[in-house]
C-alpha cells in the first residue's frame, strides 16, 4: 500500500490558522498554490537518510523562503516509494496528473529516482533530487526538468576512492548493492582505481536490504585486496561495517572504504566502531556558523537527530526552487517545470547548508566537497561531534566535468 499524506503549508506552518472554504459564501479568487511532493523512504533501509527529517527540511525551506519575503502559497504532499521504481513512478504520475504537484524532491534510491525523473520529464514538472547518488541523473539520463543536489557516484568515487588509492590502497574488492546506485558507484570507483594504477580484484552483488554480509565479507577478505569498497548505503552500510568488525576483517592491512556514508550511519555505528573511517560529504551540521544556524532552526522538528547531506539537499533545493518561483511568478512557474529549472540554473545558489554555488547546464548543483575522518570517542566533545576535516575540493573540481557525462543537453 502506498502511503501519502497531505498538509497545507503557509499560514499553518508559521503558526497562523489555515483558512477553510465555507459553503454558501460567494466564491473568491484563489491565489495559485505551488504544490511540492516529498517522495522518500519512510519505512525502509534509507529512512534515516530520508524520511521525517527530509520532510522537516522541506518545511523549513518553505518557512525560510517566507521569512525572506517570498510569500508563496505552498502545499506539501508526502509519500513512501518503498524502494520500488514502479511505486515511485506511479505515485509521481498520480501526484502530477491528479493532485497538481509542481515539483518532486527527496527520492533516495537511484532506480526510483531515474524512474521518477522520466515521469517528471514527460509531464514537464521539476524534479530536484538530493539523496539518490547515480551520476546518470546528470549524465545519459539528464533532463531539462532535473536538478541533482548534494552528491553523486562520480564525486564519491573521485573523493573517497581517490584518497584511499593515494594512501596506498591500490587493490580493491567491492561489495555492491545490486541495483542502479551500487552498479554506478562501483563503475565510477573502479575507473578511478585503475586510472591511478590500482587493480580491482573482484566484486560481489548483495541484494538491497541484506542483513547478513558475512559470506560477502569473507569472500572479499579471501581476495587479498587491501581495500574492501562498500558500494551501498543506509542500513546496508551500517550492517557491513559492524559485521566486518565482528569478524575481525579490518586491520592487518585491510581497510574498509565506505563510499557513501551519512552521519546517521556514523551515529548508528557509534564512534568505537566507526572511528577512522574516511568519508566524503558536502554538508556537515557543525562545519561553520551557517550550517549550525540551519541545524538550530531545524532542531525543534527533529529532536536529538541531525540532518545529513541528503536531507540538507532537500532543504537547499526547495529553497532555491522557491527563489526561482518568486522571480517568475507562481502562475508562470506552474506552467512548466523545465522553464522553472531553467530559471534556477540562471540564478546563483546560496543557502545555509552549502553556501554560494551554481547549477550547471546538465542539472548538477555545484558546491565544495569535504573529505572527513571520523573522530575517536576521545576526540568527540559533544553530541554528534563526529568529523574532522582532511581536505576540501572546490566546487568546480568536485564533480564530473560538464562535457564528460554524456548529457544530451550539453554540447562539447
Amino acid at each position: 500500500m502506498v502511503l501519502t499524506r497531505r498538509g497545507l503549508l503557509g499560514n499553518s506552518l508559521l503558526g497562523g490558522a489555515a483558512i477553510a472554504a465555507t459553503t454558501g459564501l460567494p466564491a473568491r479568487a484563489q491565489s495559485p498554490t505551488i504544490k511540492i511532493g516529498v517522495l522518500g523512504d519512510e519505512s525502509g533501509v534509507y529512512r534515516d537518510l530520508s524520511g521525517p527529517i527530509a520532510i522537516a527540511a522541506v518545511k523549513l525551506a518553505v518557512a525560510d523562503s517566507k521569512a525572506a519575503g517570498r510569500n508563496i502559497p505552498v502545499e506539501i504532499i508526502t509519500g513512501d516509494h518503498q524502494n520500488k521504481p514502479d511505486v515511485g513512478a506511479s505515485l509521481a504520475r498520480q501526484w502530477i496528473e491528479r493532485d497538481g504537484v509542481d515539483m518532486i524532491t527527496d527520492t533516495p534510491n537511484s532506480a526510483v529516482a531515474l524512474a521518477v525523473a522520466g515521469v517528471c520529464k514527460n509531464l514537464d514538472k521539476a524534479f530536484i533530487n538530493s539523496p539518490a547518488a547515480t551520476a546518470d541523473l546528470t549524465g545519459p539520463q539528464c533532463a531539462p526538468t532535473t536538478v541533482h543536489w548534494t552528491m553523486d557516484t562520480w564525486m564519491l568515487a573521485h573523493s573517497t576512492g581517490g584518497a584511499m588509492v593515494k594512501a596506498g590502497g591500490d587493490s580493491w574488492f567491492f561489495i555492491t548493492a545490486d541495483y542502479a546506485f551500487g552498479h554506478a558507484l562501483e563503475r565510477d570507483t573502479s575507473n578511478f582505481v585503475t586510472q591511478a594504477g590500482g587493480k580491482v580484484l573482484g566484486n560481489v552483488l548483495a541484494p538491497l536490504g541484506t542483513s547478513d554480509f558475512s559470506s560477502f565479507l569473507i569472500q572479499a577478505q579471501s581476495s587479498g585486496a587491501k581495500v574492501i569498497g562498500l558500494c551501498n548505503a543506509g542500513s546496508d552500510t551500517v550492517n557491513s561495517i559492524k559485521q566486518a568488525g565482528e569478524f575481525g576483517i579490518t586491520g592487518k592491512g585491510v581497510k574498509l572504504a565506505g563510499l557513501l556514508v551519512f552521519i546517521s550511519d556514523i551515529h548508528a555505528l557509534g564512534l568505537q566502531t566507526a572511528h577512522g573511517i574516511v568519508v566524503s560529504n558536502t554538508f556537515y551540521w557543525d562545519r561553520d556558523d551557517r550550517t549550525r544556524a540551519f541545524s538550530k532552526r531545524l532542531q525543534p522538528q527533529i529532536g536529538n537527530a541531525r540532518a545529513g547531506m541528503g536531507q540538507a539537499g532537500c532543504y537547499a533545493g526547495t529553497f532555491h526552487y522557491l527563489k526561482a518561483v518568486a522571480a517568475m511568478g507562481v502562475a508562470e512557474a506552474k506552467k512548466s517545470g523545465a522553464a522553472t529549472v531553467g530559471r534556477m540554473k540562471a540564478m546563483p545558489t546560496d543557502d545555509d547548508c552549502f553556501g554560494p554555488g551554481s547549477i550547471r547546464a546538465d542539472g548538477r548543483a555545484l558546491h565544495p566537497v569535504y573529505l572527513y575522518e571520523v573522530k575517536t570517542a576521545a576526540e568527540s566533545k559533544y553530541p554528534w561531534d563526529y568529523y574532522k576535516l582532511l581536505a576540501t575540493t572546490p566546487a568546480d573540481q568536485g564533480f564530473r566535468p560538464l562535457t564528460a557525462g554524456g548529457c544530451p543537453m550539453v554540447h562539447s
